[in-house]
């Protein structure tokens, strides 16, 4: 089960925005479907994910009409503020979404359709485990409206692999990744690096692997110890190593290095893309700061500047929804400060950078200091944009706080 929810204000039963929300009809509205369910917990996740052994009493079964109540409730609430706004954006993530039938994925994305239409050339995409991916799933998906299946490779190694508990076997990947291609999807695969025992060497070839399958988009994570997660229990006890920063720091040069080096161009902090109609617009959204409606226990919200997130358990997400109730468990609206802050800490992720006249004048006075640490790029900074380098993206948290001093 995933880490705890933040505190926030009461969200009412109802689930009603506050009279002074303002829906801009011009922002793009994304939705987030969420699929709790795994076979098995892997030890770095702390997703708000469960078992069949934790979902006491909620239906896996019943799960997708459980969606579709928010999804007629979220219907309701924004139809109330004015016209409603096709979907820009549609993303299935979890947990694992595949372990749902086809059918119920193509089911919650139908309400999604049938309430609030799909934008025309809508992304939607579906996140899959290789060993989930069949030609008959991938063709129902595609069939359904799904446009994009992103394949959790995580790495090409099998010690990794059992490191990271993953189930699957690394072939397993390829055969994912043929599956979705026949089927017209495009494909991203997504790996993870910093993983015990995991060599330089051992990326290089998940990283060479990749790049051999040929997808439109790789993401590529460094691990992170959450609080609370199995791996972090065996590193408190000596059992593993904790992941190290040089290391990691020779992970993600290299992977940049290969990717630029096969035309993947590198969009996000994590993320590179063939072309830029390959670049996951989903998550761009969450980048820019646009509007989405989060659904399924323990999802996020944002519209205009509100957030919400709705209770963690299933069971509870089940009884919500079963008593004509919002799921919502809390809100909150941070001020104008704490929006700064979160703005300059995404955007500049992004290669497209943010905007120097969107800094204060503490932070403009850093620019200098930036460009001669090697942090931000100098001739996009006189462009008037600050754009990490590749050194400042390995650095990025640095860069953010001295931005926003």
């Amino acid at each position: 089960m995933g880490s705890a929810l933040p505190l926030g204000d009461p969200a009412p039963s109802d689930g009603a925005l506050p009279p002074d929300i303002v829906i801009d009809p011009d922002r793009d509205f994304g939705v987030y479907l969420h699929v709790p369910f795994c076979r098995v917990r892997c030890g770095y996740c702390d997703f708000n994910t469960y078992t069949a052994g934790e979902l006491r009493g909620a239906r896996q079964d019943a799960y997708a009409d459980e969606v579709l109540r928010e999804i007629a409730l979220s219907r309701e609430v924004l139809s109330a503020r004015g016209p409603l706004r096709a979907a820009s954006t549609v993303f299935f993530g979890g947990g694992t979404p595949t372990l749902l039938p086809g059918g119920d994925l193509a089911r919650m994305l139908d309400g999604v359709r049938t309430g609030f239409g799909l934008a025309d050339g809508a992304e939607v995409t579906v996140e899959a485990n290789p060993d989930t991916v069949t030609d008959a799933l991938a063709r129902e998906l595609a069939a359904a409206g799904v446009t994009r299946m992103s394949i959790g490779m995580q790495s090409a190694v099998p010690h990794v692999l059992a490191a990271l508990d993953r189930t699957h076997d690394p072939a397993g990947v390829r055969t994912a990744v043929e599956a979705a291609r026949t089927a017209g999807l495009d494909v991203s695969v997504d790996l993870i690096y910093g993983a015990p025992g995991e060599s330089l060497d051992d990326w290089r070839r998940s990283v060479e692997t990749a790049v051999g399958l040929e997808p439109d988009h790789i993401s590529a994570y460094a691990l992170i110890i959450e609080d609370g997660t199995k791996l972090a229990r065996q590193i408190r006890r000596g059992d593993v190593a904790a992941p190290d920063d040089d290391l990691q720091a020779d992970m993600y040069e290299l992977a940049d290095e290969a990717f630029a080096a096969a035309g993947y161009d590198w969009y996000e902090v994590s993320n590179w893309a063939r072309s830029p109609q390959q670049r996951s617009r989903h998550n761009l959204a969450y980048w820019r700061g646009t509007d989405w409606w989060g659904y399924g226990p323990g999802a996020h919200s944002h519209v205009d500047g509100l957030r919400w997130w709705n209770v963690k358990h299933p069971a509870a997400y089940a009884q919500r929804l079963a008593a004509d109730e919002s799921p919502a468990a809390a809100r909150e609206r941070p001020d104008a400060a704490a929006r700064r802050l979160e703005d300059v800490l995404l955007r500049s992720r992004i290669a497209e950078g943010i905007a120097v006249s969107d800094l204060t004048g503490e932070g403009r006075h850093a620019i200098a200091a930036l460009i001669a640490d090697g942090l931000i790029d100098g001739a996009a900074a006189v462009r008037g944009r600050v754009v990490l380098t590749r050194r400042g993206r390995l650095l990025a948290d640095a860069v953010v706080r001295a931005l926003t001093v």
